[in-house]
């Protein structure tokens, strides 16, 4: 199962997106900004653009398990995980039902059930595999964009 996720609000404070489930669930994201290639502040930094896999284990930080996001480049354990503002990221990718009016996301714990339920779902079947695409959306109306 692929996963994609479309940054589609960018500032120098945060990152918004859209994670796209292939059985049509959809939900909203949170990331540190997007920095340019090579800039990487420590907690502070959205992953690079890309295709990256995506297995369930136990997190020592939260105590339960969580998706994580392997191979990013100069990254160490990149999760997908419940939060509701930028402090939440520590570079990792919050996900919930809806954006906030303050930056922030609303309804993350649900959100958060339904995304690990998919992901575990596509693990537990025989060679079964999950990876995220993670992709920068070029706005050019507001009823179109243009994948980068």
């Amino acid at each position: 199962m692929n996963i994609w996720m479309v940054r589609d609000d960018c500032t120098d404070t945060r990152t918004f997106g859209t994670m796209r489930f292939p059985d049509g669930y959809v939900c909203q994201t949170l990331e540190d900004p997007v920095r340019p290639a090579g800039v990487k502040i420590a907690h502070e930094t959205a992953i690079p653009a890309g295709t990256y896999p995506v297995t369930i284990t136990m997190s020592a930080r939260f105590g339960k398990t969580l998706p994580a996001v392997g191979s990013v480049p100069n990254f160490t354990g990149v999760r997908i995980h419940s939060g509701n503002g930028v402090e939440h990221t520590s570079g990792c990718v919050l996900v919930a039902t809806t954006r906030g009016h303050h930056d922030d996301l609303v309804s993350s714990r649900e959100a958060m059930a339904q995304v690990q339920q998919r992901i575990a779902a596509a693990l537990a079947v025989a060679g079964g595999t999950c990876s995220l695409t993670i992709v920068q959306a070029k706005v050019e109306t507001s009823e179109t964009f243009q994948v980068s």
